[in-house]
Protein backbone atom coordinates (compact mmCIF):
# COMPACT_ATOMS: atom_id res chain seq x y z
CA UNK A 1 0.00 0.00 0.00
CA UNK A 2 1.17 3.49 -0.84
CA UNK A 3 0.20 5.39 2.32
CA UNK A 4 -0.07 9.14 2.71
CA UNK A 5 -1.17 11.44 5.52
CA UNK A 6 -3.56 14.39 5.48
CA UNK A 7 -3.50 17.54 7.64
CA UNK A 8 -7.22 17.13 8.42
CA UNK A 9 -6.25 14.19 10.64
CA UNK A 10 -4.57 16.84 12.79
CA UNK A 11 -7.65 19.12 12.69
CA UNK A 12 -6.26 21.42 10.00
CA UNK A 13 -9.26 22.44 7.89
CA UNK A 14 -10.35 25.13 5.42
CA UNK A 15 -13.70 25.74 7.18
CA UNK A 16 -13.70 29.02 9.16
CA UNK A 17 -14.10 28.42 12.88
CA UNK A 18 -13.48 24.66 12.52
CA UNK A 19 -11.37 24.52 15.65
CA UNK A 20 -7.86 25.04 16.97
CA UNK A 21 -5.36 24.84 14.10
CA UNK A 22 -2.08 23.12 14.87
CA UNK A 23 1.04 24.67 13.39
CA UNK A 24 2.45 23.11 10.26
CA UNK A 25 5.85 22.35 11.81
CA UNK A 26 4.25 20.21 14.50
CA UNK A 27 1.96 18.46 12.02
CA UNK A 28 4.73 17.70 9.55
CA UNK A 29 7.12 16.59 12.31
CA UNK A 30 4.52 14.19 13.68
CA UNK A 31 3.90 12.78 10.19
CA UNK A 32 7.64 12.16 9.91
CA UNK A 33 7.78 10.58 13.37
CA UNK A 34 5.23 7.99 12.20
CA UNK A 35 7.42 7.00 9.27
CA UNK A 36 5.12 8.54 6.66
CA UNK A 37 6.75 9.85 3.51
CA UNK A 38 3.82 11.47 1.67
CA UNK A 39 0.94 13.80 2.44
CA UNK A 40 -1.85 15.76 0.85
CA UNK A 41 -1.33 19.50 0.99
CA UNK A 42 -4.11 20.65 3.29
CA UNK A 43 -6.02 23.94 2.99
CA UNK A 44 -4.71 27.14 1.45
CA UNK A 45 -2.29 28.80 3.85
CA UNK A 46 -1.19 25.65 5.63
CA UNK A 47 1.82 25.22 3.34
CA UNK A 48 3.61 27.90 1.32
CA UNK A 49 1.71 29.08 -1.75
CA UNK A 50 4.84 29.02 -3.92
CA UNK A 51 4.99 25.47 -5.32
CA UNK A 52 8.77 25.12 -5.19
CA UNK A 53 8.99 26.54 -1.67
CA UNK A 54 6.22 24.14 -0.66
CA UNK A 55 8.05 21.14 -2.09
CA UNK A 56 11.30 22.18 -0.41
CA UNK A 57 9.58 22.55 2.96
CA UNK A 58 8.00 19.10 2.68
CA UNK A 59 11.34 17.63 1.69
CA UNK A 60 12.94 18.89 4.92
CA UNK A 61 10.50 16.58 6.73
CA UNK A 62 11.07 13.66 4.38
CA UNK A 63 7.67 14.16 2.79
CA UNK A 64 6.31 14.69 -0.70
CA UNK A 65 2.99 16.20 -1.69
CA UNK A 66 0.90 13.66 -3.58
CA UNK A 67 -2.44 15.43 -3.82
CA UNK A 68 -4.56 18.27 -2.66
CA UNK A 69 -8.22 18.93 -1.89
CA UNK A 70 -9.61 21.56 -4.26
CA UNK A 71 -13.23 22.75 -3.73
CA UNK A 72 -14.62 24.45 -6.83
CA UNK A 73 -18.10 25.72 -7.67
CA UNK A 74 -19.02 23.56 -10.67
CA UNK A 75 -22.82 23.78 -10.81
CA UNK A 76 -23.49 27.50 -11.32
CA UNK A 77 -24.06 28.46 -14.98
CA UNK A 78 -23.02 32.03 -14.15
CA UNK A 79 -19.65 30.99 -12.70
CA UNK A 80 -16.60 29.78 -14.66
CA UNK A 81 -14.41 27.50 -12.50
CA UNK A 82 -11.66 27.16 -15.09
CA UNK A 83 -9.40 30.10 -14.10
CA UNK A 84 -9.14 28.73 -10.57
CA UNK A 85 -8.79 25.15 -11.80
CA UNK A 86 -6.02 26.08 -14.22
CA UNK A 87 -4.17 28.04 -11.52
CA UNK A 88 -4.27 24.98 -9.25
CA UNK A 89 -3.06 22.75 -12.07
CA UNK A 90 -0.10 25.04 -12.76
CA UNK A 91 0.80 25.10 -9.07
CA UNK A 92 0.58 21.33 -8.77
CA UNK A 93 2.65 20.81 -11.92
CA UNK A 94 5.37 23.21 -10.75
CA UNK A 95 5.45 21.60 -7.29
CA UNK A 96 5.38 17.97 -8.42
CA UNK A 97 1.93 17.23 -6.95
CA UNK A 98 0.17 14.60 -9.03
CA UNK A 99 -3.46 14.44 -7.93
CA UNK A 100 -6.15 17.13 -7.85
CA UNK A 101 -8.87 15.97 -5.44
CA UNK A 102 -11.81 17.98 -6.68
CA UNK A 103 -14.96 18.70 -4.67
CA UNK A 104 -18.16 20.19 -6.09
CA UNK A 105 -18.41 23.05 -3.63
CA UNK A 106 -21.70 24.78 -2.84
CA UNK A 107 -20.13 28.24 -2.85
CA UNK A 108 -20.68 28.78 0.88
CA UNK A 109 -18.42 28.01 3.84
CA UNK A 110 -18.74 24.72 5.67
CA UNK A 111 -20.42 21.40 5.02
CA UNK A 112 -23.60 21.59 7.08
CA UNK A 113 -26.06 22.49 4.30
CA UNK A 114 -26.31 22.40 0.52
CA UNK A 115 -28.82 23.48 -2.15
CA UNK A 116 -30.74 21.07 -4.38
CA UNK A 117 -29.62 21.02 -8.01
CA UNK A 118 -32.04 21.28 -10.91
CA UNK A 119 -31.37 19.74 -14.32
CA UNK A 120 -29.59 22.84 -15.56
CA UNK A 121 -27.30 22.79 -12.55
CA UNK A 122 -26.50 19.12 -13.11
CA UNK A 123 -25.76 19.72 -16.78
CA UNK A 124 -23.41 22.53 -15.81
CA UNK A 125 -21.67 20.43 -13.16
CA UNK A 126 -21.15 17.46 -15.46
CA UNK A 127 -19.93 19.69 -18.26
CA UNK A 128 -17.44 21.37 -15.96
CA UNK A 129 -16.13 17.99 -14.81
CA UNK A 130 -15.24 17.29 -18.45
CA UNK A 131 -13.56 20.67 -18.80
CA UNK A 132 -11.48 20.21 -15.66
CA UNK A 133 -10.44 16.71 -16.66
CA UNK A 134 -9.34 17.91 -20.11
CA UNK A 135 -7.35 20.75 -18.53
CA UNK A 136 -5.71 18.31 -16.12
CA UNK A 137 -4.67 16.07 -18.99
CA UNK A 138 -3.07 19.04 -20.77
CA UNK A 139 -1.19 19.89 -17.56
CA UNK A 140 -0.03 16.31 -17.03
CA UNK A 141 -1.92 16.01 -13.74
CA UNK A 142 -4.51 13.50 -12.57
CA UNK A 143 -7.90 14.60 -11.23
CA UNK A 144 -10.64 12.87 -9.26
CA UNK A 145 -14.01 13.96 -7.94
CA UNK A 146 -14.45 13.59 -4.21
CA UNK A 147 -18.07 12.86 -3.13
CA UNK A 148 -18.26 14.83 0.11
CA UNK A 149 -20.92 15.63 2.69
CA UNK A 150 -22.22 19.17 2.23
CA UNK A 151 -21.19 19.45 -1.42
CA UNK A 152 -23.20 19.06 -4.61
CA UNK A 153 -22.13 15.40 -4.87
CA UNK A 154 -23.02 13.76 -1.57
CA UNK A 155 -25.73 11.09 -1.84
CA UNK A 156 -25.80 7.75 -3.64
CA UNK A 157 -28.03 9.28 -6.32
CA UNK A 158 -25.48 12.06 -6.79
CA UNK A 159 -22.62 9.58 -7.10
CA UNK A 160 -24.52 7.45 -9.59
CA UNK A 161 -25.38 10.52 -11.65
CA UNK A 162 -21.67 11.36 -11.90
CA UNK A 163 -20.80 7.77 -12.80
CA UNK A 164 -23.48 7.65 -15.49
CA UNK A 165 -23.05 11.17 -16.84
CA UNK A 166 -19.29 11.67 -16.94
CA UNK A 167 -15.98 9.85 -17.21
CA UNK A 168 -14.48 11.66 -14.23
CA UNK A 169 -12.53 9.28 -11.95
CA UNK A 170 -13.53 9.18 -8.29
CA UNK A 171 -11.77 9.73 -5.01
CA UNK A 172 -13.17 6.90 -2.88
CA UNK A 173 -13.59 8.55 0.50
CA UNK A 174 -14.87 5.70 2.63
CA UNK A 175 -16.24 8.01 5.32
CA UNK A 176 -18.00 10.67 3.28
CA UNK A 177 -19.54 8.02 1.05
CA UNK A 178 -21.00 6.12 4.01
CA UNK A 179 -22.30 9.29 5.68
CA UNK A 180 -23.88 10.35 2.40
CA UNK A 181 -25.64 7.01 1.97
CA UNK A 182 -23.32 5.10 -0.36
CA UNK A 183 -21.85 1.79 0.79
CA UNK A 184 -18.17 2.22 -0.20
CA UNK A 185 -17.61 -1.53 -0.47
CA UNK A 186 -20.56 -1.81 -2.84
CA UNK A 187 -19.15 1.05 -4.89
CA UNK A 188 -15.85 -0.80 -5.16
CA UNK A 189 -17.67 -3.93 -6.29
CA UNK A 190 -19.48 -2.14 -9.11
CA UNK A 191 -17.13 0.67 -10.11
CA UNK A 192 -13.58 -0.10 -8.97
CA UNK A 193 -12.26 0.92 -12.38
CA UNK A 194 -13.42 4.50 -11.71
CA UNK A 195 -11.43 4.79 -8.46
CA UNK A 196 -8.17 6.71 -8.92
CA UNK A 197 -7.50 7.91 -5.36
CA UNK A 198 -8.59 6.75 -1.89
CA UNK A 199 -9.24 8.51 1.41
CA UNK A 200 -9.42 5.91 4.15
CA UNK A 201 -11.73 6.76 7.03
CA UNK A 202 -13.66 4.71 9.54
CA UNK A 203 -17.05 5.89 10.75
CA UNK A 204 -19.52 5.47 13.58
CA UNK A 205 -22.60 4.40 11.60
CA UNK A 206 -25.03 5.55 14.30
CA UNK A 207 -23.74 9.11 14.15
CA UNK A 208 -23.70 8.90 10.34
CA UNK A 209 -27.39 8.00 10.41
CA UNK A 210 -28.13 11.02 12.59
CA UNK A 211 -26.38 13.27 10.06
CA UNK A 212 -28.36 11.77 7.17
CA UNK A 213 -31.57 12.15 9.18
CA UNK A 214 -30.94 15.82 9.90
CA UNK A 215 -30.58 15.26 13.65
CA UNK A 216 -26.95 16.35 13.72
CA UNK A 217 -24.92 18.66 11.52
CA UNK A 218 -21.78 17.34 9.92
CA UNK A 219 -19.57 19.59 12.05
CA UNK A 220 -21.35 18.51 15.24
CA UNK A 221 -20.84 14.88 14.25
CA UNK A 222 -17.11 15.37 13.75
CA UNK A 223 -16.92 16.97 17.19
CA UNK A 224 -18.76 13.97 18.64
CA UNK A 225 -16.26 11.55 17.10
CA UNK A 226 -17.99 10.26 13.97
CA UNK A 227 -14.55 9.38 12.59
CA UNK A 228 -13.01 6.44 14.38
CA UNK A 229 -9.48 5.04 14.19
CA UNK A 230 -9.21 2.67 11.24
CA UNK A 231 -10.58 -0.73 12.14
CA UNK A 232 -12.63 0.61 15.05
CA UNK A 233 -15.73 1.83 13.22
CA UNK A 234 -18.38 0.46 10.89
CA UNK A 235 -16.61 0.77 7.52
CA UNK A 236 -15.32 -2.51 6.09
CA UNK A 237 -11.85 -1.08 5.53
CA UNK A 238 -10.27 -4.51 5.09
CA UNK A 239 -12.86 -5.53 2.50
CA UNK A 240 -12.43 -2.27 0.60
CA UNK A 241 -8.65 -2.58 0.50
CA UNK A 242 -8.93 -6.20 -0.61
CA UNK A 243 -11.48 -5.35 -3.29
CA UNK A 244 -9.40 -2.51 -4.68
CA UNK A 245 -6.31 -4.68 -4.68
CA UNK A 246 -8.10 -7.43 -6.56
CA UNK A 247 -9.22 -4.85 -9.13
CA UNK A 248 -5.63 -3.72 -9.68
CA UNK A 249 -5.75 -0.39 -7.84
CA UNK A 250 -2.21 0.88 -7.32
CA UNK A 251 -2.83 4.48 -6.26
CA UNK A 252 -2.47 6.23 -2.93
CA UNK A 253 -4.34 5.43 0.26
CA UNK A 254 -4.60 8.69 2.20
CA UNK A 255 -5.40 8.18 5.87
CA UNK A 256 -7.97 10.71 7.05
CA UNK A 257 -9.53 10.79 10.50
CA UNK A 258 -11.05 14.27 10.62
CA UNK A 259 -11.05 15.90 14.03
CA UNK A 260 -11.99 19.21 15.61
CA UNK A 261 -9.53 20.37 18.26
CA UNK A 262 -10.31 22.88 21.00
CA UNK A 263 -6.79 23.33 22.38
CA UNK A 264 -3.18 22.45 21.64
CA UNK A 265 -2.55 18.84 22.78
CA UNK A 266 0.56 18.07 24.83
CA UNK A 267 3.57 16.89 22.86
CA UNK A 268 3.17 13.28 21.72
CA UNK A 269 -0.56 13.31 22.43
CA UNK A 270 -3.61 14.22 20.42
CA UNK A 271 -4.24 13.30 16.78
CA UNK A 272 -0.91 11.58 16.27
CA UNK A 273 -2.09 8.72 18.50
CA UNK A 274 -5.14 8.01 16.31
CA UNK A 275 -3.04 8.08 13.14
CA UNK A 276 -0.58 5.69 14.77
CA UNK A 277 -3.45 3.27 15.54
CA UNK A 278 -4.58 3.49 11.93
CA UNK A 279 -1.11 2.67 10.64
CA UNK A 280 -0.93 -0.33 12.95
CA UNK A 281 -4.29 -1.56 11.68
CA UNK A 282 -3.28 -1.23 8.04
CA UNK A 283 0.02 -3.01 8.74
CA UNK A 284 -2.05 -5.96 9.95
CA UNK A 285 -3.85 -6.17 6.60
CA UNK A 286 -0.69 -6.90 4.62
Amino acid sequence: MRLAAAPISWGVCEVPGWGHQLGRDRVLAEMRSLGLTATELGPDGFLPADPRERAELLETYGLRGVGGFVPLVLHDPAHDPMPQAEAVLRSFAEGGVGMVVLAAATGTDGYDARPVLDDRGWATLLGNLTRVREAAARAGRAVTLHPHVGTMVETRDDVDRVLDGSDMPLCLDTGHLLIGGTDPLDLVSRAAARVAHVHLKDVDATLAGRVRGGKLTYTEAVREGIYRPLGHGDVDVAGIVAGLGAAGYDGWYVMEQDVVLDTEPPGGAGPVASVRRGLAYLAGLT
